[in-house]
């Protein structure tokens, strides 16, 4: 009896040591960072940097070869349309040079008459889209068109409307292209018969000036540039993306300048994807294929110039009140995607479809429900089950 009782005992002291080595032996719970999933907000869009410039800008040229006397003007001034800029007296040209001359007129004609065609067309589009926008006004509050139809009118009310502008534009410096180059014509003609005519170069628009090429008198040869003209109050800006990016962007997009050195960011619109790419290499000595993306700044500041510094975030899609996690918790399993949920303890392996995703979070199709607690970073010892506790 007393045998079977000191057994006893010691059975009971060897599974009390043994149970006190599998706790000890046995590992702790993971720490771990989580993330909720919830409804909010969710913007998907495209960064890069880029540069202002001005929408109409104009190279001032000499249309023959000449003494270019001192330009007065200076970077910044402001000058009126028709003013006179610069001033040219032209040495006198062989007939092969007249011929030139002669040829640059005609050029200059047909520039001309195509830009006001261009202008014309631009006019009739911008008509047809006022006309199609109240028509979708119209069948809008008879519930028979959706308000994204209509959006996607106005949008092109605004966008024809800056393309009129700048065919006027267009059509305003082919007239002054017209005019220089018949003044040079009749100024060459007279100095090759020994007169003194000097050639007066006006300004083809109203602006500033933003940049002064020639200031000092000096000879110099047909087609110089001089000086350049923009109107500083209708600013774009070119934004060099990536191909691979810019299929995602289209025209009405908008967008936001930062870091251009104010205290809020700026709005802008995607007026134009350039159709062709062009090579070039980044600074780790890697090709890449880019192409130029426009944007028309909505409201620009008056102390924003002409090739200043921004970063341009577009808006390639976005919605108010969609599911959502954090994309740190959503990672590769297999083909599928997967994020460990956080259950009473314990990690849960979930498979997802997501959709859309930006730097942060990314939208839920399936798979998770709103308000669950899902594990951001999860590490590498984290497998289905484990324990885990929630770092403060």
């Amino acid at each position: 009896m007393r045998f079977r009782r000191g057994t006893l005992l010691l059975a009971i002291a060897v599974a009390a040591t043994v149970a006190v080595s599998v706790i000890a032996l046995r590992p702790g719970p993971v720490a771990v960072e989580v993330g909720t999933v919830h409804f909010g907000p969710l913007q998907v869009t495209e960064e890069d940097q880029a540069e202002t410039r001005s929408h109409d800008r104009y190279v001032v040229a000499a249309p023959v070869a000449g003494r270019l006397l001192r330009v007065i003007l200076r970077d910044g001034d402001t000058v009126v349309k028709g003013q006179a800029i610069a001033t040219l007296a032209p040495v006198p040209l062989s007939t092969r040079e007249r011929e030139e001359a002669t040829s640059r007129v005609d050029a200059a004609a047909a520039g001309a008459r195509a830009a006001q065609a261009q202008l014309e067309h631009a006019v009739e589009d911008l008509a047809q889209a006022r006309r199609e926008d109240a028509r979708l006004q119209a069948l809008v509050a008879q519930g028979l068109a959706s308000t994204q139809a209509l959006d996607q009118a106005r949008t092109a009310v605004v966008t024809l409307g800056m393309e009129v502008a700048a065919a006027r534009n267009r059509a305003t410096s082919a007239a002054a292209e017209l005019r220089g180059a018949r003044a040079a014509l009749a100024a060459v003609s007279e100095a090759h018969s020994g007169g003194a005519t000097l050639v007066t170069l006006h300004a083809p628009a109203a602006g500033r000036v933003l940049r002064v090429l020639e200031p000092s008198e000096r000879v110099i040869p047909s087609g110089t540039p001089i000086l350049t003209i923009g109107d500083l109050a209708h600013l774009e800006v070119v934004m060099e993306m990536l191909s691979s990016q810019a299929v995602r962007v289209s025209p009405g997009m908008p967008a936001l300048l930062l870091g251009w050195g104010g205290d809020r960011p700026l709005r802008a619109r995607v007026r134009l994807v350039e159709p062709y790419a062009f090579t070039k290499i980044s600074a780790l000595g890697v090709e890449e294929k880019r192409t130029n993306v426009i944007l028309d700044v909505v409201d620009p500041p008056r102390s924003l110039g002409d090739g200043y510094r921004v970063i341009a975030r577009i808006i390639t899609w976005s919605s108010p009140h969609i599911l959502q996690a954090p994309l740190s918790a959503i990672f590769r399993c297999g083909s599928d995607w997967c994020t460990f949920v956080l259950d009473r303890g314990r990690a849960r392996i979930h498979r997802v479809r997501i959709g859309h995703r930006n730097d942060e979070a990314v939208e839920v199709l399936s798979g998770l429900e709103d308000g669950e607690k899902v594990i951001e970073h999860p590490p590498n010892e984290i497998a289905e089950g484990t324990r885990v506790s929630v770092q403060p």
